[in-house]
Formats: C-alpha cells, structure tokens, sequence
C-alpha cells in the first residue's frame, strides 16, 4: 500500500514520536507499505511521521545513491543498505562533521547543504523484533541521521543556515498552503 506523504507545515512533522510497544502492531507489513511508499516517490528514506504515523519508526535504502556512479565513486556505506529502524536511539555521533545537500519528500523542491558527523551509533530493533546496536559511516550515516531527525520533530531545513532559510521562506510557506507539484502521492490541503 502507498501511503500519502505529509507535507511541511503538518503539525506531527513537528511532534516528538511516540515509542512503539513491540508486538501492537504488524511492523512486517507496515515497513513493506513504507519502503514501497518511499519507492513511488523515488526516496532513500521515510519517517513514520512522513507518512501521518506519531511512532519511532524509519526504513531506509541508500543503495539508489550508487546507482550508476564509477566504481570509484561509489559509497561503500550504501552497499546492502536497507534497513528498518523500530524505537531508535542514537547513542552517539563522532567523526568531522562534512556537508552534503539533503533534500526531504516532505519538503519537496528544496534542498540544503548540511552539515553531519561521519559516523552514528545507533540502538533498534528490527521489524521482525532483533535487538541490534550499529555503526554506520558515511552517506548510510547521514541517512539515518536525517531519518532520526523526523521521529525527534526536526527537520532537514532546520539545519540551514540563516541566510538559506531566509530564502526559502516563501517556498516553505507555499508547500503549507499545498501549492506544490510533486510525481507522488502527497497528503494536500487546497
């Protein structure tokens, strides 16, 4: 099932998620719905709350990032990257702190360069409810960074600079009133 992705200016983009009691509902089925969801949009990652679900939830899949890029210039940190990420928390982040342009589905036409450090330590489980404690580095980092960021009511834009969020005010508020075009499925208001 597709789901509609929720535009800025939706007050649960702003919420601090609520934890998922393990066993309450199907996560198999509903990690399944959000990654063919984050497909259809042509999406790396998806939030719960991107999707008008109030839970810790996150599915992610950088591997469309190495697409047909020279062997080179391809991520090792994307490669078999496709995650579920149930009740997350990051316990820590360390490395320099590097930019990259982060844009968001539920932001669309935007983009920003933000700056994140190299590596996430994170503790989740999975949909099938394993217990697990990661590293990541790299872009496979930053993606769950930005993920985890939706479940804590942040988003990407936040991050700006002042200059750039001045600039994209207008584009920000046009996305809230629903003037917005997008090739996916959005929740709207006209």
């Amino acid at each position: 099932m597709i789901y509609p992705i929720i535009p800025y200016g939706d007050p649960v983009l702003r919420k601090v998620a609520s934890p998922i009691e393990l066993g309450s509902i199907d996560l198999i089925k509903l990690s399944e719905d959000m990654f063919e969801t984050m497909y259809a949009a042509s999406g790396v990652g998806l939030a719960a709350p991107q999707i008008g679900m109030d839970i810790r939830l996150f599915v992610v899949d950088g591997r469309p990032m190495n697409e047909g890029e020279k062997d080179e210039d391809v991520d090792e940190s994307l490669i078999g990257f496709k995650k579920v990420f149930v009740n997350p928390t990051i316990l820590d982040e360390t490395g320099d702190e590097w930019g990259f342009e982060e844009g968001c589905l539920s932001i669309p036409g935007i983009r920003g360069e933000v700056y994140r450090p190299e590596y996430v330590k994170i503790h989740y489980w999975t949909e099938q409810g394993e217990e697990r404690t990661d590293v990541f580095e790299s872009l496979a980092a930053r993606i769950i960074q930005h993920e985890y960021d939706h479940i804590e009511g942040i988003l990407f834009t936040d991050h700006l600079n002042p200059v750039k969020k001045r600039l994209i005010k207008n584009k920000l508020s046009d996305i809230t009133r629903g003037k917005v075009s997008v090739d996916y499925k959005m929740k709207l208001t006209r």
